[in-house]
């Protein structure tokens, strides 16, 4: 057995991690080194990992007085890009994708999503690596506020929910980003303050009921993406 290839994860919440994301693309075969950047864990200067996975943060990918890690993070996506490296991007992390490969990304756009949430593949999933022959209809764990509201010129369109419509997109045929968190689980969801959560218009109770009905169906879809992605990695 060689030595699996290695994905540099960046973390920019203390309760942001890769969670099962993270674990299944271990099950995929890849090894995972999380960079706890919002803890002031420093980011490499340049990548020399396998595969690059941003996670999500209450910050707009070019927030860098609050979050002066972001700089380096768009750095090392932009290289990845260039380089043909597989790049994941959850939430925060795909809507700094979005704005790297030339969309657009607005604070406080539309509706809040919260919790387990309908989405709706496009027909283009059809034809992607990641996504082709998921169910037409699953759900999320969503949370935020800020949207994705242009995608990049040649994005692949993969997914839409009734409030927000770039639930995921591809770059090319090696990046990905998501609007939801496919690493989420109830657990987290029932972690949330419940206060936000009516300051935007959810019922706190019926929130981590949805999450905690919908998470058998949902956790096999997204297994299966992220052992796609890892694959991919793998050169499989």
């Amino acid at each position: 057995m060689g030595e699996r290839p290695r994905v540099l994860a960046v973390q920019h919440t203390p309760d942001g991690g890769p969670g099962r994301f993270g674990t299944w693309l271990a099950e995929g075969g890849l090894a995972l080194d999380v960079v706890r950047a919002h803890d002031g864990e420093p980011l490499p200067g340049r990548l020399s990992h396998q595969a690059l996975l941003v996670l999500g943060g209450g910050y707009m990918p070019d927030d860098d007085e609050r979050a002066p890690w972001l700089a380096p993070t768009r750095d090392l996506v932009a290289g990845a890009l260039d380089g043909g490296v597989p790049v994941f991007g959850i939430c925060l992390g795909g809507q700094l994708l979005a704005l790297l490969a030339g969309g657009a990304v607005a604070a406080g756009h539309g509706e809040p999503e919260m919790g387990s949430t309908a989405l709706t593949l496009r027909p283009e999933a059809e034809h992607d690596p990641l996504f082709h022959g998921l169910p037409r209809r699953t759900t999320a764990i969503e949370n935020h506020v800020d949207a994705v509201t242009e995608l990049p010129p040649g994005a692949r369109w993969l997914a839409e929910s009734e409030r927000c419509p770039y639930q995921a997109f591809s770059v090319g045929d090696r990046a990905w980003g998501t609007q939801f968190h496919p690493e989420a689980t109830a657990a987290r969801v029932r972690a949330w303050d419940p206060r936000r959560l009516v300051r935007h218009g959810f019922d706190p109770a019926g929130t981590v009921r949805r999450a905690e009905a919908d998470e058998p169906a949902s956790a096999e879809v997204w297994r299966t993406v992220a052992l796609r992605f890892a694959g991919l990695v793998r050169g499989l």
